[in-house]
């Protein structure tokens, strides 16, 4: 425990001359039997130890009070006791409830319960009570009053399951000694009243002018906007220069007029489904997606400018209605945004250069899985961003459904308790309590660099939707609820009464407020436009990806082989591991091949040289899920770690891998997040098997595949997906490629299937290059995972010197004579390799008849070339789509219309695969291999 001042957690500090004798006296006897002491002295003794000894507390003062009684020690424990209780239980008693008065614990903290009196609460010191009470506080009993003035108001602190007693002093501190309170000045509570008549005013005109239409009011908690105007100031003044926030719909339209400021007649605009012509489309808002979004799913960007102020940036994420999934994606955001990338090695993370505020709802936080996953993303090397701020916006219900059905829990925020992160709860009716929690909250993370939540507890004034009416399943509170002033009118009355402002000012501002309102809007009818939004994608994305240059020359591979496998002479690699990563000299000798692994390498280092950073994550993906990887190297005696990518001298940009915690939602969400605010940078993320992918649906569905057309939001994020069919049951077979082939359009993204190390290799430098262009696109490609190590799939030096990536593959040795080819095999994948491991151990058959391709690029469609593949047989007579997946999974689904639109007159299109199934794949390895050569012999038989 530290030495730096009292604690309360330690009780002997209050104990010295007789009162310490007797304590002494009384642990000697439990010492010999515990049962021979009270409970109390036994729980005490139990917990803190033996008393100090006299010569450790002769220099104490003494305090005059005198206790030679087990009786009176029992009564200065129960003391500490009480104010321990104060502190750990005092917010189950507190006015943080604006509409629900809480009573049902107040016997926690009574006196009587502690068998104490208030005079002899008199007599205790008050650093036994107290050790950071203000000066005013002369006693015990002032000492205990003020532990429950400062615990038991409208805020109130949950910080015992914090266990750095550091962090627990300081936040004691803090709160005991009312350092975070703030001391608003005259002018600062005018403008405050200001700032909520214009939150209120906002929502009561749209209220009015809009009637019935959709805005998930804020109404209830308004002091969120305040709230977040503080922080933002805070920070900013601190040097920050990015403020990134995540919420979801509930009072969206607020903030982003707000703390964002959108122009009022943009949102009226919007409201009424006509463009203004004097405003420019994507004024106040970013947003430049063809598709668009429903005006409380949108985000915005906000330049602040001030004097004595850095520049500084103020971002609202976009977010869909899955509420809680993009916490990930801003703290995404706010890591690349801290990180600078220009050199090798690990980036260089600045925490204090972003900032990330995440606004929960209070069903959704702990109901939702997502909040968790990103709350253990918070101290991980890989992930943390130096403590975000947590706010609940709480108006205790979900849509109609009550807390009791909702959570199992006491409070919303109790699931961040695991993760040690304190809690602050204050009620939404305090304006100034909800400014010392933001207070308090900002100034914990810039001395312990650390998450903290602060649990706003309101109301919801109307039902979920301005369509609902709340009173048809919770009369009894909207009865409370419509009876209840708002925020505005309690703090205008308040500061009336202090004669701040007078009587009048607040409803005078209040009507200056809706006249403002009304001019705003009648300027957007005088100036609608008929003008419709254009729904088509931009010809950058229509017209697809640029010609780039992908090659790299043969002395420039070699010599980066031969320095990444240069390690330094004190580091002492795993011995077999060893060998087997220096085979990769071997593979630029005359005859040598580059297989995947090696293949990755080198992209990875080309691409470094370039100067383009890179970012790969996924549960293995230091070593590889299958061992073939080992990016990051231990030393085998004492554990160091050695990646030579970060030390390469040709590197122009850093490289980071990371192995992610077990988690898909979050991650992905977090890397899509990184790669939108870091567009130069290659993020990559790969699943432990393709399937996986499974646990980060919302964010493929929501973010990645229709980011761009609903915002306008650009992404080059690179998944990778281990797929094949070998055996290993249904759950580590498919990448489940056709939920993402579903997902396709309006050239989205990329899916690919490669079958060679070249072809891996170019795709990754293609991606790379594309990286800051218009016309960006995220790309998935489904990797292998036996054929990691089939020499089949590695390429020749040439194919990485003068090649490029091919979206259809040719199989060599096939279709030379073009007038007998009767059949084509289209397929892709490992597939693929089974069909030409075939025919190459059966060369002495004659396959004139047969030729095979590989479509390699799924997504988009290679068409043209397909097509052009089709026209040089003149006597074909079938096309046949092979694929090891069931009917209705794989490429077949997606890929038959397509096909069947080039196919020659004449010629058919036929499906060889398994049948329809509800599983995608078999369980039992022998009815596999079954399957399988069911499967390749039907491809490889002519039709009799």
């Amino acid at each position: 425990m530290s030495s730096k001042g009292h604690k309360v957690e330690e009780p002997w500090q209050g104990f010295h001359g007789p009162n310490l004798g007797v304590a002494i006296e009384l642990y000697e006897e439990y010492s010999k039997n515990p049962e021979a002491v009270e409970e109390d002295l036994r729980e005490l003794f139990e917990v803190w130890g033996p008393p100090p000894s006299e010569s450790q507390s002769q220099n104490q003062p003494d305090s005059g009070v005198s206790a030679t009684s087990p009786d009176m020690v029992r009564m200065f424990v129960n003391a500490v006791k009480l104010a321990d209780m104060i502190r750990r239980k005092g917010h189950l008693v507190s006015d943080t409830n604006p509409i629900f008065k809480s009573g049902n614990n107040s016997q926690l903290l009574e006196l009587s319960q502690y068998d104490l009196t208030e005079e002899f609460l008199k007599q205790v010191p008050v650093d036994m009570i107290c050790p950071y009470a203000p000066a005013h506080v002369k006693n015990g009993l002032d000492a205990i009053n003020h532990l429950k003035n400062v615990y038991t108001k409208t805020i109130t602190f949950e910080f015992n399951h914090v266990h750095d007693l550091e962090e627990r002093e300081w936040l004691m501190k803090m709160v005991e000694s009312g350092m975070y309170l703030p001391n608003l000045t005259k002018q600062q509570q005018l403008n405050l009243l200001k700032r909520l008549t214009q939150v209120e005013g906002f929502e009561k005109f749209i209220h009015r002018t809009f009637v019935g239409q959709k805005r998930f009011s804020i109404e209830g908690l308004d002091m969120l906007v305040p709230m977040l105007d503080e922080a933002v100031r805070e920070v900013v003044h601190e040097g920050t220069q990015k403020v990134l926030i995540g919420m979801a719909h509930r009072g969206r339209l607020n903030v982003l007029a707000h703390t964002l400021n959108k122009p009022y007649k943009m949102i009226f605009s919007e409201f009424l489904h006509a463009p203004s012509k004097d405003l420019d489309p994507s004024e106040g808002s970013g947003i430049n997606g063809w598709t668009g979004d429903v005006k409380y799913h949108l985000g915005a960007d906000r330049q602040i400018k001030e004097e004595n102020t850095a520049e500084a940036t103020v971002s609202l994420a976009n977010n869909p209605s899955h509420l809680e999934f993009v916490s990930p994606i801003v703290e995404g955001y706010a890591r690349a945004a801290q990180e600078v990338r220009t050199s090798k090695g690990f980036p260089e993370q600045i925490v204090s250069k972003a900032y990330s505020v995440l606004i929960h709802g209070d069903a959704a936080f702990p109901g939702q899985g997502i909040v968790t996953e990103t709350l253990n993303l918070s101290r991980l090397k890989g992930y943390q961003t130096g403590g975000s701020l947590h706010i609940i916006a709480n108006n205790n219900i979900g849509f109609t459904t009550e807390t009791y059905d909702s959570r199992s829990t006491t409070y919303a925020s109790d699931p961040a308790k695991g993760f040690e992160i304190p809690i602050l709860h204050v009620n939404a009716d305090d304006p100034e309590a909800c400014l010392a929690a933001i207070h308090i909250a900002v100034q914990y993370r810039k001395r312990f660099k650390k998450d903290f939540l602060i649990d706003l507890i309101g109301y919801r004034r109307f039902g979920h939707n301005e369509m609902d009416e709340p009173a048809v399943t919770q009369p009894s509170t909207y009865n409370l609820i419509r009876k209840h002033p708002t925020v505005r009118a309690i703090y205008a009355n308040k500061l009336a009464k202090a004669s701040v402002i007078e009587q009048t000012y607040g409803e005078e501002l209040d009507q200056d407020t809706q006249d403002n309102l009304q001019v705003q809007y009648d300027d957007v009818i005088a100036n609608k436009s008929n003008h419709s939004k254009e729904m088509s994608a931009p010809d950058y994305v229509v017209n697809g990806l640029p010609k780039v240059k992908t090659s790299v020359p043969f002395d420039t591979l070699k010599e980066i082989n031969e320095e990444l496998l240069t390690w330094p002479d004190s580091f002492s690699a795993n011995t077999k591991l060893e060998k087997i990563l220096k085979r990769r000299l071997q593979s630029f000798d005359e005859d040598g091949k580059i297989d995947w692994a090696l293949a990755e390498t080198l992209a990875f280092a080309a691409i470094l040289h370039d100067g383009t950073p890179i970012r790969l994550t996924g549960q293995d993906s230091e070593r590889g899920t299958f061992a073939h990887r080992h990016l990051v190297l231990h030393d085998r005696d004492t554990n160091e770690i050695h990646t030579p990518l970060q030390t390469f001298e040709k590197a122009n940009a850093s490289f980071a891998v990371y192995n992610s915690p077990l988690s898909e939602q979050a991650v992905v969400g977090f890397e899509y997040g990184y790669n939108v605010q870091a567009p130069e940078t290659l993020v990559l993320w790969e699943a432990q098997f393709g399937d996986f992918a499974n646990g980060a649906q919302v964010i493929f569905d929501q973010w990645v595949s229709a980011g761009r057309a609903k915002w306008g939001q650009k992404s080059g994020l690179v998944v990778l997906l281990p797929h094949g069919y070998e055996g290993q049951g249904p759950e580590h077979s498919s990448g489940r490629v056709e939920r993402f082939l579903v997902l396709a359009a309006e050239n989205n993204w990329t899916i690919a299937n490669c079958t060679s190390a070249a072809q891996y290799f170019h795709i990754l430098r293609r991606q790379a290059k594309i990286l800051e262009k218009d016309s960006v696109r995220p790309l998935i490609i489904m990797t292998p995972k036996s054929l990691l190590r089939n020499q089949v799939v590695a390429s020749t030096h040439a194919e990485f010197t003068e090649g490029e990536f091919k979206p259809v593959f040719e199989q060599e040795g096939l279709g030379n004579k073009a007038d007998k080819v009767e059949r084509i095999v289209l397929c892709s994948g490992k597939l693929s390799i089974d069909l030409a491991d075939r025919v190459s151990k059966k060369a002495d058959q004659d396959w004139d008849w047969l030729h095979i391709a590989r479509v390699e690029e799924l997504y988009p469609f290679p068409k043209k070339p397909i097509r052009e593949m089709f026209s040089r047989f003149s006597n074909l007579k079938e096309i046949t789509w092979v694929q090891e997946e069931p009917k209705n999974m794989g490429a077949w689904p997606y890929i038959e219309s397509r096909i069947r639109e080039i196919t020659p007159k004449g010629t058919t299109l036929s499906y060889i695969g398994r049948t329809h199934r509800s599983s995608p794949a078999e369980g039992d390895p022998i009815a596999h291999k079954k399957e399988q050569e069911r499967i390749v012999t039907e491809s490889l038989t002519p039709k009799q």
